[in-house]
């Protein structure tokens, strides 16, 4: 998986019932047309405490690749096709988060990509998102790094990346982003649920500008890099 600075962290709400419907045309349709455009689908998730949630992470070289990828993509002939039936799905598809790496490696849990009809993995990704007032960013980071993080570790719940917003203006408005929040987020990965639950996490941590924490539990899907 190629090193790239630009990350969109998606978090769509479905009808009920639809999630299934949307990962099988998402990783039949969706995947190499995009990555052929200049992007790469880092991963796809079910939110394991959300039936009606479908995650997926999609990054970019910069922020010109993004939109040239994203133009040609939504105009281009596998969207006209398929963008009926994917967006009967949804209900909401604007929660997006525009991020650049801080810190650590996607590709170290990420494997070739399976073929169509492989069986999902049974690893969690655990996915911590730090909501912070304006202009925390680095405040933040450095207490993280400092506090956070060591105590993450001694839980058995070390991440192996971490991710802070991307402030540049959004190169592709077509598709909207949270331009106004601020964000801090880490990846962890378990072997399963169960070592997922076996770990102990630390208490809910007091930070200069945090505003709150969510955790969100993601099961990777059959064709998931990001395992």
């Amino acid at each position: 998986m190629p090193t790239n600075s630009i990350y969109e962290f998606r978090d769509y709400t479905l009808h009920p019932g639809q999630r299934d419907v949307l990962t099988e045309l998402f990783e039949r349709e969706f995947i190499e047309t995009q990555e052929a455009l200049g992007a790469t689908i880092v991963g796809t998730f079910r939110d394991l405490d959300r039936p009606d949630r479908f995650v997926w992470i999609r990054s970019f070289v910069d922020m010109q690749t993004r939109a040239a990828a994203l133009d040609s993509f939504y105009t281009g002939p596998t969207w006209r096709t398929h963008r009926s039936a994917a967006n009967a799905t949804i209900i909401d598809s604007d929660n997006v988060l525009l991020l650049h790496p801080h810190r650590g490696d996607v590709s170290r849990y990420s494997a070739p990509r399976p073929p169509l009809g492989a069986p999902a993995p049974q690893s969690l990704i655990l996915v911590t998102l730090y909501n912070l007032e304006l202009g925390a960013d680095a405040a933040f980071s450095a207490h993280y790094a400092a506090e956070i993080a060591p105590r993450l570790r001694d839980g058995g719940a070390a991440p192996f990346a971490t991710f802070a917003t991307e402030h540049s203006t959004n190169s592709y408005p077509r598709l909207p982003v949270r331009e106004n929040d601020t964000v801090f987020i880490t990846l962890t990965r378990f072997a399963s649920v169960a070592a997922q639950e076996a770990a102990r996490a630390p208490s809910a941590p007091q930070a200069p500008g945090l505003i709150s924490t969510e955790l969100r539990r993601l099961q990777p899907t059959a064709r998931s890099q990001l395992r």
